[in-house]
């Protein structure tokens, strides 16, 4: 029989190419199998960040937040978690914080107008109230929650602490379970944390990390800070939300970042729930926070081994050291002396100068508590009763005070001025941050009196050496003033606080009085 010569043609290279294949083929080593008990161990893992995160998302809340028009940030779309009450110079300053002058953004005018944006919060207890950051809901014309399940409700500000960033709003819906709190001065290093919020307005976003560090106090965010560090992602968006460990038991509020770019880059900062719920009771009692101090000047150098060994102590005892004893305070009283290490706060561990400051002015004026300190090497325990802040001052805040109380007449010019405090700001209508000189009395038929001024406005800048210089001590003035018959300044209208400051010229001479222009109060 004839055979098909292509057809044996094909055979023969089809052979050969299986030959070949065979020839270079090398041996494959066996994929090895995840052991049982890894993929046992990765499961459990899995199943208790999921079972974390269905505990805790039922009780984490997005809130929107709506703000009038007027030198407020506009965030990106509508979505954010960056202070809203900043206007560009407090923002860029805080920037700089972190970042440095060169690293910190510039922001142009058309960024800012009518401020819309998102953050979280979670329930605090089952009476309505919702617990959140300051700078979430600060400022805010109408604030929005969001449940897990959808559902929505008005909300108002029962209280804020802008100093420590917590705030506490309220809803009438009562349904929602509040979050169990947990203990964040029992947190590790390393120990698994989980954030829940909203970032970019992302609602119920889940995230996972280790607790960084504890107690930073040097981050220059808030006036009174002690954070949690993690690198659970947070986001802009996230700040207000629940900081959770492995029991479902909120041991801080996502607050901060720190980044180049808006975005997560590892370092985020919590406030300890420790803190926050001590804050939390008193808004919600209160509707504000009074603090209070004892008296103490801490060194803000740590308490190394070396040195803790040389003043008779363990060279594993955290503490810090007083420095300095105001005269008559709750310290004085209570028999601490300078060198002095203390230990302990109420029952609570005390490592460093911020929780030891923010321990005290959390504390209640007047009820004692036990503070555990060591002299000498020898263990003792003293009760201190924290007084009102205002009330306890060191020798050299006594002068300042004093000196910022002060009436300095200018008679040649008919007004008498002091200089601006925080509490005469707020007093009269002005931001806290105001600057200048606060005019106090005003003479019947003066320079002053013709111009329009009265009790009350502010004195912010004045002309000197034909430059228009501000204003932040009485002596500036007095120099301007001495040996001028005229005196231009600026002024902020008391009846208009909110207005920029006018510029008017005072005049001893009398032709000036049909002349001059009066300062219009409406």
């Amino acid at each position: 029989m004839r055979r098909n010569a292509v057809a044996w043609a094909a055979l023969v290279v089809s052979v050969a190419g299986v030959v070949g294949s065979r020839v270079s083929t090398k041996p494959v080593t066996a994929v090895q199998e995840i052991p049982a008990k890894g993929q046992e161990t990765a499961r459990a893992l899995s199943d208790a960040f999921g079972a974390v995160a269905d505990f805790v998302r039922p009780s984490v809340v997005q809130i929107s937040v709506q703000k009038k028009a007027g030198g407020t940030l506009k965030l990106p779309g509508g979505r954010g978690g960056l202070p809203e009450n900043m206007n560009p110079k407090d923002l860029e300053e805080l920037m700089k914080r972190f970042f440095g002058p060169d690293g910190a953004p510039k922001f142009e005018k058309q960024q800012f107008g009518v401020a819309e944006g998102t953050g979280s919060g979670f329930v605090y207890d089952d009476r309505g109230h919702i617990l959140t950051n300051n700078h979430v809901v600060s400022g805010a014309d109408k604030i929005t929650v969001t449940f897990h399940d959808g559902e929505t409700a008005a909300a108002k500000v029962v209280g804020t602490d802008p100093d420590a960033d917590v705030a506490v709003i309220k809803v009438d819906a009562t349904q929602y379970r509040p979050l169990p709190k947990g203990q964040s001065s029992k947190l590790r290093v390393g120990e698994w944390v989980i954030a829940v919020g909203s970032p970019f307005g992302l609602e119920q976003t889940v995230t996972a990390g280790i607790i960084s560090a504890t107690e930073r106090g040097t981050v220059g965010i808030n006036k009174y800070e002690s954070f949690l560090q993690t690198d659970a992602a947070i986001n802009p968006g996230n700040s207000g939300g629940p900081l959770v460990d492995m029991n479902g038991r909120v041991v801080g509020i996502n607050s901060a970042i720190a980044t180049m770019t808006r975005s997560s880059a590892g370092v985020g900062f919590a406030i300890p729930m420790d803190m926050a719920q001590v804050l939390a009771d008193k808004l919600i009692k209160d509707g504000k926070v009074s603090r209070a101090r004892v008296g103490l000047k801490l060194k803000m150098d740590p308490l190394t081994p070396s040195l803790a060994k040389k003043l008779g102590l363990n060279e594993r005892t955290h503490g810090i050291i007083v420095d300095e004893v105001a005269e008559g305070s709750p310290g004085s009283k209570a028999g601490i002396k300078n060198g002095d290490v203390i230990v302990e706060f109420d029952g609570r561990p005390v490592s460093t100068v911020s929780t030891f400051r923010n321990l005290v002015s959390a504390a209640d004026p007047g009820k004692s508590y036990a503070v555990k300190y060591f002299r000498g090497g020898k263990e003792q325990v003293a009760q201190v009763a924290p007084a009102p802040e205002k009330e306890v001052l060191f020798a050299h805040e006594k002068q300042a005070e004093k000196a910022a109380s002060a009436v300095v007449k200018l008679d040649g010019f008919g007004l008498s001025v002091q200089a601006v405090t925080a509490g005469l700001a707020s007093q009269f209508g002005y931001p806290k941050d105001t600057e200048g000189l606060l005019v106090t009395a005003v003479k019947d038929d003066s320079p002053a009196a013709k111009v329009g001024l009265e009790p009350g406005d502010v004195v912010t800048k004045v002309v000197k050496d034909k430059k228009i210089q501000p204003l932040k001590s009485v002596g500036e003035l007095v120099a301007a003033a001495e040996g001028s018959e005229d005196l231009a300044l600026f002024v902020k209208d008391v009846r208009n606080p909110e207005k920029d400051a006018q510029a008017v010229t005072l005049s001893k001479k009398s032709d000036e009085k049909k002349s001059e222009k009066k300062v219009e109060k409406g």
